[in-house]
């Protein structure tokens, strides 16, 4: 099992390179995500760094979503978060939405303002 300080080593190590790239990214994203699941801690922020969670005062969409999601598509992920309770469809979305707010911030502001509409 990986310890908490080789993720340390291996969070400083990627955020230590001159010229990160994609894959550069996705590690430090997906140690990132380790360290928050296993140790429960968040990356230590620095002033200039974007916040890595929004919080809204709103009710959370989990406890207003009806007992199963009710999406019919053709699409493999229409076909698998069909039925599915939303707490669990939520908590996947939102861990992907939070690394893909790392590796890909556009990408992640195209989709929050997509939602907003």
């Amino acid at each position: 099992m990986i310890t908490e300080q080789d993720l340390r080593e291996a969070i400083a190590e990627c955020q230590g390179q001159r010229n990160p790239n994609a894959n550069t990214c996705i590690k430090l994203a997906a140690f990132l995500t380790i360290q928050r699941e296993l140790y429960g801690k968040e990356q230590e922020e620095e002033p200039n760094v974007m916040p890595t969670r929004a919080y809204s005062y709103l009710e959370s969409p989990a406890r207003t979503a009806e007992a199963s999601v009710d999406y019919q598509s053709d699409t493999e992920f229409g076909q698998i978060i069909n039925s599915k309770k939303p707490g669990s469809v939520f908590a996947t979305m939102d861990e992907l939405m939070s690394t893909l707010q790392v590796v890909y911030p556009k990408l992640y502001e195209s989709v929050i303002r997509q939602l907003n509409e």
